[in-house]
């Protein structure tokens, strides 16, 4: 298992990054979905920096949920909700989700991609798991399992 990054919700994404910056981390690369509506921003160490559009070592990942297109009022993170999950590369994700199961583990996000799943801590902490290399092929039971609570 490998540790990849700390994902954090902002609500002013620039900011954000301003600050990150002051403590010393650089932007690694930078993602936008309109379809998802977020961006999220990969900052990381000069220990753990690679090289401009390179994945580092070890990252903060903000990311930026946009409003709603209706105008409503974007969300507002309280009580710590705008940690999100700590992220680990397995070498085998359905070997690790498989192993976790059988250890009582409920698997909230199924591998169902090959590539991504999401568990929690007995405290209620998200993790998420992501695929060393290239995506699996989807393969059962996890093709077809639904989520189960929040992940």
């Amino acid at each position: 298992m490998h540790y990849l990054h700390t994902m954090l919700r902002v609500s002013d994404p620039e900011a954000s990054v301003r600050f990150f910056e002051l403590l010393g981390l650089k932007e690694t690369r930078r993602m936008e979905s309109e379809r998802g509506r977020y961006t999220l921003i990969f900052l990381a160490a000069d220990e753990d920096h690679r090289g401009e559009g390179e994945r580092g070592t070890a990252e903060v990942e903000l990311t930026y949920n946009w409003p709603p297109e209706d105008g409503s009022a974007p969300e507002v993170y309280t009580g710590g909700r705008n940690f999100g999950h700590l992220a680990y590369r397995v070498d085998d994700i359905y070997e690790t989700c498989a192993r976790l199961q059988a250890g009582g583990v409920t698997i909230n996000r199924p591998p169902r991609d090959g590539h991504m799943a999401f568990v929690r801590s007995p405290d209620g902490i998200s993790i998420e798991l992501l695929q060393k290399g290239e995506h699996k092929a989807p393969a059962e039971p996890w093709a077809s399992m639904p989520n189960t609570g929040e992940w």
